[in-house]
């Protein structure tokens, strides 16, 4: 009887750290990953066997690439960018004041409702 075991390629990891990376949830992620020895997809207890680094650090480095292009469009005049970047990564805010001169005169009007119609 044929090896039916699963044994993943480079290629695999590469694809299976991108999905990750992407956000595709691991359910998705073994349907598209064919083991060679059967055909078919693969169980995700096996994606998570096989492919726990992957999978563990897909967002991590998809998160440092869309950061690196972000900061090389806010540093090279992208204005947009360079406003997103200083509001969430240097904690800069814009503040709206409202500025009143003058005395306040606050007017109570009481209204008495008659239920009885």
């Amino acid at each position: 009887m044929p090896n039916k075991s699963f044994e993943p390629t480079d290629e695999h990891r590469r694809q299976v750290e991108s999905l990750a990376g992407f956000g595709v949830p691991e359910e998705d992620i073994a349907t598209l990953i064919i083991n060679k020895n059967t055909g078919g997809h693969i169980a995700r207890e096996t994606l998570r066997k096989h492919f726990a680094q992957e999978l563990k650090t897909g967002h991590i480095k998809a998160n440092a690439k869309v950061a690196e292009s972000l900061y090389k469009q806010a540093t090279d005049g992208n204005t947009t960018a360079a406003i997103w970047w200083s509001k969430t990564r240097m904690g800069w805010k814009e503040i709206q004041g409202v500025e009143h001169s003058g005395e306040i005169h606050q007017v109570i009007k009481r209204v008495i409702v008659d239920s009885k119609g």
